[in-house]
């Protein structure tokens, strides 16, 4: 497997600033270009400005060529007419040329000194004759400057009907120095730039001829449309503010710079685009990093921290990969394991064949699901023992490339196990061994009873068998009491198995005052042997689920332990009294003697096994019906006779559950 190295944070910086370059770089390559767009289209201006310059003085100088044209023309037509026979012949011959020729002209009028017209062509009609009634004709006021001054003299610009500028030029005539006649050339402004502006100029420029005011009152273009630049130059002849203005058209090639500026910023927008797409990838595939080494940082520290070794295998078994854990456990390194076949370097020499063969059921997939153990080999040469589960590897395509492996040393284990195991053997034979002490201990303290019994039964048989007249009848209940404590001690016996085997007592419903009037009767005996008298006062006792035999047991234990223990008090006192009291739950009886009592400093281990201080005592007694009474859910217990009139003595008192019988 592949370890990743995980980013730093100064190259996540330098990729930031690796990204704002190529942005840099498109901002400035687009200001460039922009300035340079700029730049072009300002020259292109200034040149089209220069070219409509240029055009507008030739255009002015053209007119101001042609109208000093018209002018000398007039001027010789004039001094034709002085003094001259056929003058009105003249006129209309020299005329009709000018207005052939000229047709930006539309009349030409011949007025005598008075301003009465002569002749005119092509008609009579004053020009200004219309627009009479709006106050004295501009022609008037030209008419008598021109006469004034004796020179040529263009009159104001004036609107016809029709909406029609017009100007006229006045010509005076004069024969010997006095005025003999004005010769009068009417120009519609329209028709003077309408045949004296060439084509060719108004398909580039719109001309217009306007005033101070920008009063339009003629115009000529080819298109209808507002210029980009224009130039004004005075109009002069005829002068009064009158002006030409040209301006060019919009430059049809300027979509085409258009477009390109669109298709440039078209490009940027493009590029800048694609770099925040770029921006976009490379900061996911910083987040991706950052995210994968996080990932390979837990994933490290994972690895330091497991105790499980892990190894990794492709499909032909070579070792791809091992984790720390793994090193620490075969005591081989890294590199001494990974890349290495079978054999490997950790199975053990003298099991080679085994392992190989386990290798073979591995890569064929058919190891134990529930792991299996080994024995591998560490470096130093020592053995362990090995628990291996396999599963499959399985890449990130699901295509299964090999086979993981965890490993646990399990050597402790097994030997704690071991341990353990001979432990609990020896605790066994240990326990067999207790309980065959207990079993004959007991034994031997409960037979003591029937067997002395049987003995005493015997013994006095034999002396009524010694007897002259001996009646054999006499012998008979002896016999049979000798029976009943044969059986007793075969019950005993069995009970004591049953008991040390330590399984549930056999319990059943036991009336317990019959259970008191069978021991006082088994004691008698002795009682009246040792001269003590047994005050025992039975009420009525309801049924109790127990073993009569064994509470039989515990009751002539502690009756006997009671007779024992007044063996030094006074004849007078020696009283065991034997009592039941009933509550809501539970069944007490008590055993009170009046003899010696229990010295403090052995209260605490008065039912300790084995504990005793009788000299011919086992000390089992009390720790036998303990238990006995433990079995049947109750308790035992032991208290000072505080009633003795002897001023000692001991009540023993166990306690039996009331349960349903």
């Amino acid at each position: 497997m592949r370890n990743i190295a995980p980013t730093p944070p100064s190259s996540a910086r330098r990729l930031r600033w690796l990204l704002a370059l190529p942005k840099l770089g498109i901002v400035l390559l687009l200001t460039a270009i922009l300035s340079l767009l700029w730049l072009l289209h300002r020259n292109e201006m200034e040149e089209e400005r220069a070219a409509l310059i240029k055009d507008v003085l030739w255009l002015e100088q053209s007119l101001r060529f042609h109208l000093n044209s018209n002018e000398e023309q007039l001027q010789q037509l004039a001094a034709d007419l002085t003094g001259q026979a056929g003058a009105k012949k003249l006129f209309r011959l020299r005329a009709g040329h000018q207005l052939k020729n000229n047709p930006e002209i539309s009349q030409l009028l011949w007025f005598d000194a008075q301003g009465s017209v002569i002749d005119a062509l092509p008609t009579t009609t004053l020009p200004d004759q219309e627009i009479a009634a709006f106050g004295p004709p501009v022609a008037a006021k030209a008419f008598e400057l021109a006469s004034r001054l004796g020179k040529r003299y263009y009159s104001e610009p004036f609107f016809l009907e029709g909406n029609r500028a017009v100007v006229e030029l006045m010509n005076p005539i004069f024969d010997e120095g006095q005025l003999k006649g004005m010769l009068v050339v009417v120009y519609p402004l329209d028709a003077l730039l309408g045949n004296l502006v060439p084509w060719w100029f108004t398909e580039k420029y719109k001309v217009e001829i306007i005033d101070d005011n920008d009063i339009q009152y003629a115009t000529k273009t080819n298109i209808d449309s507002k210029g980009s630049q224009s130039y004004e130059i005075p109009f002069d002849p005829p002068g009064f503010g009158m002006k030409l203005r040209i301006s060019n058209y919009q430059n049809a090639d300027n979509s085409l710079q258009r477009g390109l500026t669109l298709a440039i910023f078209a490009l940027a927008a493009g590029v800048f685009w694609s770099l925040w797409i770029v921006r976009d990838l490379m900061k996911k595939r910083s987040q991706a990093e950052e995210a994968l080494s996080a990932e390979h940082a837990f994933r490290t520290a994972m690895e330091d921290s497991l105790t499980v070794g892990m190894r990794a295998r492709d499909l032909n078994g070579k070792v791809i990969y091992v984790n720390p854990a793994f090193c620490k456990i075969t005591g081989f390194s890294r590199e001494e394991i990974v890349g290495t076949s079978p054999p490997m370097p950790y199975w053990v020499p003298e099991q080679i064949e085994e392992t190989f063969a386990q290798h073979q059921r591995v890569m064929a997939g058919n190891a134990p699901p529930d792991g299996f153990e080994i024995t591998f080999m560490r470096k130093n040469g020592e053995r362990f023992d090995a628990l291996v589960y396999e599963a499959k590897l399985i890449d990130g395509k699901g295509q299964h490339t090999g086979w993981m492996a965890s490993i646990l040393d399990v050597t402790e284990r097994n030997r704690a196990e071991e341990f353990a195991r001979m432990q609990h053997e020896q605790l066994q034979f240990t326990s067999r061994l207790v309980t065959m002490g207990e079993m004959a201990s007991t034994l031997a303290h409960e037979l003591n009873q029937p067997l002395a019994a049987i003995a005493s039964y015997n013994t006095g048989c034999l002396n009524l068998l010694d007897r002259p007249a001996c009646d054999v009848r006499e012998i008979r209940p002896a016999l049979e009491k000798i029976g009943v404590q044969a059986q007793r001690a075969g019950k005993i016996i069995r009970r004591v198995h049953d008991f040390v085997r330590k399984s549930e007592p056999k319990r059943a419903p036991c009336a317990l005052g019959e259970v008191i009037e069978d021991c006082l009767g088994f004691v008698e005996p002795d009682a009246r042997k040792r001269r003590i008298r047994i005050e025992c006062t039975i009420p009525g006792l309801p049924p109790i689920p127990a073993d009569r035999l064994m509470l039989e047991q515990v009751l002539l234990n502690l009756i006997r332990n009671g007779m024992e223990a007044m063996a030094a008090t006074p004849e007078a006192d020696r009283v065991l009294h034997i009592a039941t009291e009933t509550t809501d739950s539970e069944l007490r009886i008590s055993v009170s003697d009046q003899g010696c009592g229990i010295a403090p400093e052995i209260r605490d281990k008065l039912f300790t096994a084995f504990f005793t201080t009788k000299p011919e005592g086992m000390g089992v007694g009390l720790s036998i019906c303990r238990s006995i009474i433990e079995f049947h859910r109750g308790r035992l217990w032991a208290e000072d006779n505080t009633h003795s009139p002897t001023g000692s003595g001991t009540i023993f008192a166990f306690t039996l559950p009331l349960e349903a019988a």
